[in-house]
């Protein structure tokens, strides 16, 4: 056997190449294991995730969602965990900011102190941005988990064959005299008339 590492010429029966310690075992189960005949799918690789349209990717996302139990709930909740803790990052931001630039101001020229005892403004910007979400998830995140559910529950309804709202089950009774009993006892009558006259 050749060693796939050194090329150097082994004995078949060896474990290991006694030239650079190559698992040549390993090599020889690896060549005799059966292909287990499954082609290569580019379909699940980062390439086609790449060429995908707009639309294809978002039903792709929505499935792996799904898959993984997210749902629009779980999402709206999250929406509004991460901007309570972005709202409270920004507070500490500010505060820690505002401390930290009077003690530096108070060693600085009169001109740059009230420069830096304005710094703390920084942190309203993520404290900011944490309340936006708060309100996209209590508010419109809400309203859009209330649409998705409707929608949900429409598709549901037709799925299970029910009769859509509004529309009553045909009445053929209106259809029908009251004094006809059915159909066959007509025809009888018509019959038993018919020879009636014949017999006169």
């Amino acid at each position: 056997m050749l060693c796939p590492r050194c090329a150097s010429n082994q004995s078949d029966d060896i474990k290991f190449c006694t030239f650079c310690g190559a698992n040549l075992q390993a090599v020889r189960e690896a060549m005799e294991a059966p292909d287990s005949g499954k082609k290569f799918d580019w379909g699940n690789t980062w390439v086609a995730e790449m060429f995908m349209s707009g639309q294809a990717a978002e039903l792709r996302k929505q499935e792996m969602e799904r898959a993984l139990g997210i749902t629009p709930e779980v999402k709206r909740y999250n929406e509004i965990k991460a901007g309570v803790i972005l709202s409270c990052i920004g507070v500490a931001v500010s505060i820690f900011l505002y401390f930290l630039m009077i003690g530096i101001a108070a060693q600085s020229p009169p001109h740059d102190a009230e420069i830096l005892r304005s710094v703390w403004i920084a942190g309203v910007i993520p404290f900011m941005v944490g309340l936006a979400l708060i309100i996209n998830g209590v508010v419109v995140s809400k309203r859009m988990v209330e649409i998705m559910e409707r929608q949900r529950k429409g598709t549901k309804t037709l799925e299970e064959g029910q009769a859509p709202r509004g529309l009553r089950p045909a009445d053929t009774n209106e259809f029908i005299p009251t004094n006809m009993s059915s159909v066959t006892d007509q025809t009888t009558r018509h019959l038993e008339n018919a020879e009636r006259k014949v017999n006169r």
